[in-house]
Parts: structure tokens; sequence; C-alpha cells
């Protein structure tokens, strides 16, 4: 009945987790009489979600008054949907928007693409929300998709990568759960899949690719919050990505963003052993954890998944690394668990500005080593 946000990783890190009112005694003594040390983080979630809850209304009643989006609060998947289409109708000449599947339940999977023309292009790819919980991701990706548009001809760095590659952007990279995070469950991570005689819903989608697929740091459970699915790329939210990905043939980087922790890794996150360019890898997160930092002293760690959060298997960044995109990250945003998966509203535009200054990083070195 304990639901970890930060599960048992290495010694040094502290392991976060929810636990149920009914259940808090036995929890407690459990701690104490095995002499584990834990302080309480958040005393009553309940606050918390209905703080937001309360802030996103009051936003929605804003937004209606000025028909202007705001990119300083959480949206749902409808709210999102209908920016995605006036922000391409607005920026037609640079972005366009591609549907790359249908998820479980029928929801459009879509790609955001800023181009400024030319065929067959190398290309950098971007995704957020692939764990429906962590909102923050979607909120700094809509951040960042702005960003984009506003920068391109007044920032060299950007216009340079714009002018040599395209953007793909993937917003909700899991639009059931995200949905269900909405109306249901706050706390979800999953997608929405079932399975016949299987009472659990939900696969892990990061969990749900080929590289080092139903290994350690991944459950074979289909109650457990990190269930791997049935076989690799069971899940059309998967399966869309990966069909794209391979079709495409020139995404030379990919970022997959997730929350929370502050850290940015690189693969491979089923294996300790290292991989081939992994002091490059490590030298440009270094790089972009530096410029991160410069804005708001946010420290983040850096370093391979496996030695910096923990062992998972068959995650997204490790199948991409093995498809020969050599500049494969994962970002873990704010914060280190004062707030966790319910970070407030008020630090979406910070996370957002941080978190664009490494991407910058990472894209414009993507684009300065072609390969």
């Amino acid at each position: 009945k304990v639901d970890f946000w930060r599960g048992p990783a290495r010694p040094s890190l502290p392991v976060d987790m929810r636990v149920p009112f009914s259940e808090l005694k036995n929890v407690k003594s459990y701690l104490e009489s095995h002499g584990l040390d834990y302080s309480v983080m958040i005393k009553d979630i309940q606050v918390l979600l209905d703080e937001e809850r309360e802030a996103m209304a009051k936003s929605r009643r804003l937004e209606r008054s000025t028909s202007s989006f705001s990119y300083s609060s959480y949206h749902t998947l409808e709210e999102i949907y209908n920016w995605i289409d006036s922000f391409v109708t607005e920026h037609s000449d640079i972005v366009s928007k591609i549907q790359i599947g249908q998820s479980f339940e029928n929801r459009s999977i879509l790609v955001l693409k800023f181009s400024t023309g030319g065929s067959q292009r190398p290309a950098i790819w971007i995704d957020t929300g692939i764990h429906s919980r962590e909102w923050i991701t979607h909120a700094t990706g809509i951040w960042i998709a702005k960003k984009i548009v506003t920068k391109y001809g007044k920032d060299p760095v950007l216009t340079n990568i714009l002018n040599a590659m395209d953007i793909f952007m993937e917003i909700v990279t899991n639009p059931d759960g995200f949905a269900f995070t909405h109306s249901m469950n706050r706390l979800w991570r999953k997608n929405k899949s079932t399975r016949p005689g299987i009472f659990c819903i939900g696969v892990d989608l990061n969990r749900n690719w080929k590289t080092g697929f139903g290994g350690n740091g991944s459950n074979k459970n289909p109650c457990s919050e990190t269930y791997h699915g049935p076989f690799p790329q069971s899940e059309p939210e998967v399966a869309a990505i990966v069909k794209f990905i391979t079709a495409h043939g020139k995404i030379k980087a990919l970022i997959s963003i997730h929350s929370y922790s502050q850290m940015l890794m690189y693969p491979y996150g089923h294996t300790l052993e290292p991989v081939s360019n992994q002091r490059e890898l490590d030298q440009l997160a270094k790089s972009a954890v530096t410029a991160l930092t410069s804005l708001y002293g946010t420290e983040y760690e850096y370093g391979s998944i496996i030695q910096t959060i923990y062992q998972a298997s068959g995650s997204t960044v490790d199948w991409t690394y093995d498809q020969g995109i050599k500049y494969s990250f994962t970002f873990e945003l704010r914060d280190t668990g004062r707030y966790g998966f319910l970070l407030p509203a008020s630090q979406i535009i910070p996370t957002a500005q941080e978190t664009w200054l490494a991407l910058r990083v990472i894209m414009d070195y993507t684009q300065s080593h072609p390969y």
C-alpha cells in the first residue's frame, strides 16, 4: 500500500514514499524498529492537491476572460491539445503537427515539428510526460515550444540549430494516463492499457522498450508501478515512437524529460557497462548542468542512469542509444522531494527557463558535432 515516489537506489539517496493514513502507524513502527531514520516531507498530500486544483480553476477563469493561454499554470489534456492547434496555426511558418499514432484508449498521439524547411534533415527529439503524474514536464515542454518560436531569428544558437536541423517535441507522451491524473488519480504513473484476465491496469511506458527489457529495475507484476508489460513495445504509445524514430532514421539527439530529483542522465540504466562515448556524454552533461545552475542556482547531479539514480531496464534512452542516437539524455526536473510530483505552478516558469539553458547546450553540441 506504500507508493514509492523515489524508490530505493544507492545508500546515499533518500527514499520518498507516500503512506496511506491507515498504514501510518505500522510503517512508522517498522522504520523505528529497524533503526531507519525518517522525516515527514508533506504532512497531508490532500492539502497540496486541493491547492493545485484551486489554482487551475482560477487560471482557467482568467484564461477565459483574456482568451490567452497561461504558461505559468497546469493544464488538462483538452486544454493542451487546443493550445497545440492554435499554436500551430499562429506559427505555421515554423511549426506543424504530426499524429504519430493512437493511445490505448484511442486518443491522438501528437508531435510538434519545428522546421525551417529542407527535406531529410537531421533532427532532435524531445518528449515529456511519459509518466503521467509528472505534470511539471508537460508544462516545461509547452513553455519550451513557445520559446523556440519566439527565439528563432533572435537567438543565434537556436537559429543555427533550426537552420540545420528539425526539432520534434512530443508534449503528452502518455495521453490516457495524463487524462486519468486529472479525472481520477492525480498520482497515476502508467498508461491505461488493460488485458483479459488481469485485474490491474497500466504499463510503465518507461520500462516497455526493447533494450534490457524485463531486467532488474522493472517488474513483471501487472500491479506494480514499474510493470514492464507483456513484451517489448507492447504499448501503442511506445510502439508509435519506435516506428516514427526508426522510419525517420536521422534523429541525432533524444531528450526524454521526467520529474523529479534534479538530475541529467545518459545511458545505460539496465547495465553497469559504460557506453562507448561515456566520457563525451559526461562532459556534455556537465556543461548542460552548469548552464542550468547558472540561472537560479538549482543543483543537478549528472551521470549514467544506473549510477546516478537506480537500475532501470527497458527505458527510452537505453533503446535510442542502441539505435545509434549517440546523444540520448534523460532529465529529472525539480524538485528533490519537498513537493515531489506536486510541484507548485509558481515553479513552472523558473523550471522551464533553467531547463531550456541545458537543452540549448545539448542541441548546440549535437548540431556542431555531426555524425
